[in-house]
C-alpha cells in the first residue's frame, strides 16, 4: 500500500516502528519465560503439576516464599498469603472475616489459581461446588479454595526442598 498524502506516510512509519517494539517485547517475552523455566526447573519444583500454576506463575510462588521452612507450618503460610481469615469472634458467636493483610502478591496469585481450579479442575471445581453446596457464597467459597490451595502449595513447596536438600530437613 502506497500512501498518498504525508500523513499517510507518517502514519506508516508510526506503525511500521510500533510492530518493531511489539516484536521486540514479544521476543523479550519469550527470552523471560524460558529464563523462569529454567529457574522453575532448577528449583526442581514441582508446582506446575498443578492446575493453574504454569512456569511463571510457579516462579512468582517461589521467588516471593523463598525458604518455606521459615514457616513453622502451613496456617503459617496461609496467614503469610492472606489467605487464612481473621477470628472476628464475639461471646458465643463464631465469626471469621477477610484478611486484607499478608502478601498481596501471592494473594492474587493464589486468586488467580482459585478461579482456574474452580472452572477447569475436577478437584477444584468438587471443592468450590460443595462449599455452595454449604450455603456459602461464591466469594465465600472462592477464600475457602484459596485457603486450602495454600496448604496444598505449602506442601508440595515443602515436599520439593526436602526432596533437593535431604540433609537440610
Amino acid at each position: 500500500m502506497r500512501p498518498a498524502t504525508a500523513t499517510d506516510a507518517c502514519r506508516r512509519d508510526i506503525a511500521r516502528q510500533l510492530l518493531a517494539a511489539l516484536r521486540r517485547i514479544d521476543a523479550q517475552l519469550k527470552a523471560n519465560e524460558t529464563e523462569l523455566d529454567h529457574a522453575v526447573t532448577a528449583a526442581r519444583s514441582s508446582l506446575t503439576e498443578l492446575p493453574g500454576i504454569g512456569v511463571i506463575m510457579a516462579a512468582k510462588i517461589l521467588g516471593h516464599v523463598g525458604n518455606v521452612t521459615r514457616f513453622p507450618n502451613a496456617d503459617h503460610f496461609a496467614s503469610y498469603t492472606g489467605a487464612a481469615p481473621i477470628d472476628t469472634s464475639s461471646g458465643p458467636r463464631k465469626r471469621h472475616r477477610l484478611n486484607t493483610g499478608g502478601n498481596r502478591q501471592l494473594n492474587s496469585a493464589l486468586h488467580i489459581i482459585a478461579v482456574v481450579q474452580a472452572h477447569h479442575s475436577d478437584l477444584g471445581r468438587a471443592y468450590y461446588q460443595r462449599k455452595l453446596g454449604e450455603g456459602k457464597t461464591p466469594a465465600e467459597a472462592r477464600r475457602a479454595l484459596k485457603r486450602r490451595l495454600a496448604n496444598v502449595i505449602y506442601r508440595r513447596i515443602l515436599k520439593d526442598q526436602k526432596q533437593a536438600h535431604p540433609t537440610a530437613a
